[in-house]
Formats: structure tokens, sequence, C-alpha cells
């Protein structure tokens, strides 16, 4: 007798799109449990500024790899890619389905696709390229990265320096490109991947984003960034909604400009998400509000 195949569905879309709730509604209709992978959502110390779910979304559908570490250590792609394989199968024991979700690309491409192993960065280069970046900017290394890795630039997180450092350190390390090393391996995979995306029309989109902003100015964002500035050194730090604040706390902008900032970035990193995922001609893209029809096409992919 022949073992019935397993499937892992993943649920992909720019933030504040609606993933958690269509997922939430997806696992209770397939019976089966949630794997975050969304790299700021793991972290204990970031709730307000990561839009995690709330305690009762949470109590309704068990989801894996929220809150389970502290920001005070590092967590990678590729580390990611281990763990979740690792709780992956053990959920496919004793169910069909597991869905996947977040805004992460790299993170659900570690899952999907797998990563080279990456090589052993020189220390030096490391010190070299922080120094660039503080004396040059991020300007002068988005245009070194550039020229050593276009396919890379095309889809880094542009506002993101550790991302951009990566890359380059890679490169200068290994004289090889960070992409080849993020694309030369497909592994063998026990599932069956079943990939959803989910869109807006690009203003309900960005009225979304201003508003989720605006509730997490109201639920204390500017207090959470406040009791991390010990920390802001921190890779998962250096992103939209805490970056923007951790300027406010240094005089650089006042509050009103450091939310207005927020929604701006937050709209730009909707786009380059939406760019990232465009790549896949395997995602099927949905409303989030058509959920029937997302059930179905699931059920289909199936039962092929």
């Amino acid at each position: 007798m022949s073992l019935k195949p397993k499937y892992l569905v993943s649920i992909v879309g720019p933030t504040a799109v609606g993933k958690t709730a269509l997922c939430i509604d997806l696992a209770k209709a397939l019976r089966t449990e949630i794997i975050s992978a969304d790299s700021r959502q793991f972290y204990k110390e970031m709730s307000i500024g990561t839009a995690k779910p709330t305690e009762l979304e949470l109590s309704q559908v068990r989801h894996h790899f929220v809150d389970d570490r502290s920001i005070e250590v590092e967590f990678s792609a590729g580390k990611f890619e281990k763990e979740a394989m690792n709780t992956i199968s053990e959920l496919h024991k004793i169910k069909e389905t597991v869905i996947m979700t977040g805004g992460s690309g790299l993170y659900i491409d570690a899952v999907l696709n797998g990563f080279n192993e990456m090589p052993e960065i020189d220390p030096e280069v490391r010190q070299d390229l922080n120094a660039k970046f503080e004396n040059e900017g991020l300007e002068a290394l988005l245009e070194e990265l550039e020229k050593v890795d276009p396919k890379y630039y095309e889809t880094v997180d542009k506002g993101n320096p550790h991302r951009v450092i990566r890359g380059l350190e890679v490169y200068l390390s290994s004289g090889e490109p960070y992409s080849s090393y993020r694309t030369g391996r497909k592994p063998n995979r026990d599932f069956n991947a079943i990939k959803i995306g989910l869109e807006r029309p690009r203003e309900e989109l960005y009225a979304r984003i201003n508003q989720r902003v605006d509730i997490m100015m109201s639920q204390g964002l500017l207090d959470e960034v406040t009791e991390l500035q010990d920390f802001r050194d921190k890779q998962a730090l250096q992103t939209v909604g805490y970056k923007e604040i951790f300027d406010h706390l240094d005089g650089v902008t006042d509050l009103n400009e450091a939310v207005e900032l927020i929604k701006r970035n937050s709209r730009r990193y909707a786009k380059r998400q939406m760019t990232w995922f465009r790549r896949d001609n395997e995602i099927k893209w949905f409303h989030p509000d058509d959920f029937q029809n997302i059930l179905e096409y699931i059920k289909d992919q199936m039962k092929k």
C-alpha cells in the first residue's frame, strides 16, 4: 500500500494584505496547524511593530515560530529552513496538510527551495563593509551590490543594510554572487507544495497599511521600540516600523514625521514583496476574501 502524499500549502503576500485571518480559517477547514515564516514574528520582544497574531487568533489554531525565541539570539533563513523542515516532518506524521505563511520571501524560499551551504565570511570583509556603510551610507553599498550581483540586487530589501551587506560579504569572501548560493540547490522534499498568493487593489492595500500603522501607534509602538534600544543593532530591528521610531528617539524626526515615514516605507516594502513573489509562476493569486475558491483550489490540487 502506497503512503498518502503530504502537502505544504504556502500562503504569501504583502504586509497587511490579510494573511493571518485567511490562514486561520484555512487551518480550521483543513484541520491543521500554521508555520509562520515571518522573519520578525519569531522574537518575543517584537509584537506591536510586527503585527503578530493576537492572543485570540493564536488560541484558535496552533502557530509555530511565533514568539519562540529572544531577539538576543540571531536566527537566519538557513537555520529557519532546518527547524521548519523538522517541524513540518513531525506534523506530517499526523496531518495530511500543513500551512506555511509569511511575507518574508527569503524564508519561504528557504523551505520550498533550500539553500546551498553558505561560505565562511572573512571578518575583515565584514568590518570593512560596516565601515563603508557608516562613512558612505547605504547608497554606496547598493551601487556596489548592483555591479557584483544584479540578480540579488533586484530582490533585496534596499532599505535594509544588513541584507545588502550580507550579499556583498558573501561575494567578497567567496568570489561567487550571493544569488548563486540561494538558487543552486533544489532539495528533495517529501511533500507537494501548493502555492497561493494574496493580493488586493493597490488603493485598498495602501489604506489597510496606513490604518495598521495608526493602530500600532495606539497600541504602544513607541514604548515597544523605546524598550528595544539596547538591541537596535540587531538585524530584525533594522526594519520598517522600528528604524523610523529609533530616528525619532534620536531627534532626527518628530513623531508625526516618523509615523508618516512608517506608512510610506511600509507601502514601499509591500511593493518589493510583490516583486519578489511575482517571480514564481507557480503561485496562484486570489483576493484574501475569496476563501471558498481558495479552499476549493487547494482541494483540487490535492486531488491531482
